[in-house]
């Protein structure tokens, strides 16, 4: 399978990649955005090919990712998904399960993503990161064969770092509204000791 890295496309006029640009990106991957000492490490299940066009994460228009993170004081402003690096000076960072984009997740195969879990526990140890959060249950059950694994913190560990799942916030997700999400990302920004950004910048 060829894989290349995801390139920032040159947006049609209405600023959002085009469906041709969108097509091309699968199998792309996405960087991470990622740093040593980390307090927390997001894991989403992999890219979207609109995430992959435009070369960053949770990119697609409709993502709660965002709106989730500034609801619940992980970020001082409401970020924009260009502006996923910015995510490092809080002490937070973006990777995936499965590196490669693609139009859906269920085009992955249970054994790719055990085989990104694996990759995901060595990453989270080499680079000391305090806390993995993966965003999607389901996948953090495949990857880590924890069929009955619920939203909140594990009692396992992963490459040493604390583990807490939170839900999917792709528009796909019906089962979350935007109050879940700011009540759900809020308490786990203050179970790990994450100050609230909002009100430190005024």
């Amino acid at each position: 399978m060829k894989k290349q890295s995801a390139r920032r496309l040159s947006p049609s006029q209405s600023g959002r990649p085009t469906p041709e640009q969108i097509q091309a990106a699968k199998n792309s991957i996405l960087p991470d955005v990622i740093a040593n000492d980390l307090r927390v490490l997001f894991i989403g299940i992999n890219p979207s090919l609109y995430s992959a066009a435009v070369g960053h994460h949770f990119g697609r228009p409709g993502n709660r990712f965002w709106p989730a993170l500034f609801a619940a004081g992980l970020t001082d402003r409401l970020f924009q998904p260009h502006e996923d690096r910015k995510l490092l000076l809080a002490g937070c960072g973006v990777t995936n399960l499965v590196a490669r984009a693609t139009a859906r997740a269920d085009e992955l195969s249970a054994e790719e993503i055990r085989q990104g879990a694996d990759k995901l526990k060595r990453k989270i140890k080499r680079r000391r990161v305090q806390t993995a959060a993966f965003v999607g249950v389901t996948a953090y059950r495949t990857g880590f064969g924890r069929p009955h694994a619920k939203i909140g913190q594990q009692e396992e560990k992963c490459g040493g770092a604390m583990v807490w799942v939170l839900p999917n916030p792709s528009g796909l997700n019906a089962h979350y509204q935007a109050a879940d999400f700011a009540r759900l990302f809020s308490e786990f920004r203050q179970a790990v000791g994450l100050p609230d950004q909002r009100r430190d910048s005024g």
